[in-house]
């Protein structure tokens, strides 16, 4: 099982003049420390105008920063908003392929269709066609990465004349393609497009084994015809991490930002009527959170199985993965065992202090990553075993990129087969 952080910038009030610029610049050096400890990933997310949830309105800008600063982990944007109001696919396609040039080829490329009606209102977009924008330029996209030049496109939503949408990305033909998986009808979607599942909503074990069995049997299928030009089988799940050897010390340090996590959460994909740069999330929070059943004390009891064990979908049990290494681990376990073939970590939340952040990833590091990375070739193993010639299979069934009359010779060039064997 590989191992990510995942960085939505929370920034609760009050402010002051630096609160942003200490927030990137901690959540900078975090990365770079679970790189040298070896971590796998580290992903960001793409938000706008949710305050004090995330302040994260330009993930490509925070990730380049991050190339710079680091060697090995990969870098991952989960997501990127796809629909036209937010981002235009050739403005898209040009930033991910620099990324991915500039850091030497460690890009994970997630994307997503939004759904906070502060966001879909703010860029004037139909929450009705949403999707339907998603996958128009998310085929757009992946064509451009490799058609030289990309063909004129004739959509519903987009419409351009045939252009070279440069620089192109190291990886080839594309990084790895995922896709948000909050709810259970979205794994469908990812399984049946070939594409990472990133499940950001917080599922225990055995949830997580029923979501895995049912994604990797559809991407085993003739359901699955990939949006991209490779598959992506991988499922992913996000919960809270505090780790420290004192149980207490951990929920003390690591809860309030998980609970602000779930309240923030709910606010804005739900109960909230914000308004903006009046309404104060924190004030809120601390006033209401056991009315909405984040209860602070969530310390195991005696004779009963410790929280850390259980990650329930109510809102009032965002505990996660805060507490001792053994809990961690004992939880970890299960969700290895369920097949879940990455965990995403939420550390970086509300007050939670950026020194405790880091002696959490140490700690995690030492006591507990280890034998999970020992195990990791074991499982790669055992589901290419699994997936056999699906992938294979998947991609023959993908309308193949398209060029244009002689430009065969640049298509060998670019070691892609694929363009060469079609001329529509």
């Amino acid at each position: 099982m590989k191992f990510g952080s995942i960085y939505l910038h929370s920034n609760p009030r009050p402010w002051d003049k630096y609160s942003e610029q200490r927030l990137y610049n901690e959540s900078l050096e975090q990365i770079e420390l679970t790189d040298k400890l070896g971590f796998d990933y580290a992903w960001a997310v793409e938000h706008h105008f949710l305050e004090e949830y995330s302040h994260a309105g330009a993930p490509e800008v925070f990730l380049a920063a991050a190339s710079q600063r680091t060697k090995q982990i990969r870098l991952a944007h989960g997501i990127v908003q796809l629909p036209m109001g937010h981002n235009h696919p050739v403005r898209v396609a040009e930033r991910i392929a620099l990324l991915d040039l500039i850091s030497n080829g460690r890009v994970d490329f997630g994307t997503g269709e939004s759904t906070t009606a502060m966001e879909l209102e703010g860029f004037g977009i139909d929450r009705e066609t949403k999707r339907e924008q998603w996958q128009e330029a998310l085929d757009a996209i992946t064509r451009m990465f490799v058609e030289e030049p990309f063909v004129q496109y004739e959509g519903k939503y987009l419409q351009m004349p045939e252009r070279n949408i440069l620089p192109k990305p190291l990886q080839k033909p594309h990084p790895p393609l995922w896709t948000a998986a909050g709810r259970r009808d979205q794994i469908k979607l990812c399984a049946s497009n070939g594409l990472g599942a990133l499940s950001f909503s917080f599922i225990q074990p055995e949830e997580a084994r029923s979501r895995v069995e049912e994604y990797y049997s559809i991407i085993q299928s003739e359901e699955c015809v990939p949006a991209g030009f490779n598959v992506n089988p991988n499922f992913a799940i996000t919960i809270p991490m505090l780790c420290h050897e004192d149980e207490e010390t951990a929920i003390e340090r690591g809860i309030d930002g998980a609970h602000f996590f779930g309240y923030t959460n709910a606010y804005y994909y739900g109960f909230g009527q914000h308004r903006p740069g009046i309404s104060n999330l924190w004030e809120d929070f601390e006033k209401n959170r056991e009315k909405m059943g984040f209860v602070r004390d969530t310390t195991s009891k005696k004779g009963e199985p410790s929280v850390a064990q259980l990650v329930e979908e109510k809102a009032g049990s965002l505990r996660g993965a805060i507490g001792t290494p053994d809990q961690i681990r004992e939880l970890l376990r299960k969700y290895e065992e369920a097949g879940v073939d990455q965990v995403i970590f939420v550390c970086q939340f509300g007050r939670t202090k950026h020194e405790h952040i880091c002696e959490s990833f140490e700690l995690f590091a030492r006591e507990v990553m280890p034998e999970f990375q020992e195990r990791e070739a074991a499982h790669q193993k055992r589901k290419q075993e699994r997936l056999g010639d699906a992938v294979e299979r998947a991609l023959s069934r993908r309308k193949p990129p398209r060029i244009s009359e002689g430009d065969l010779v640049v298509a060998a060039k670019n070691n892609l087969p694929s363009i060469a064997r079609t001329r529509n």
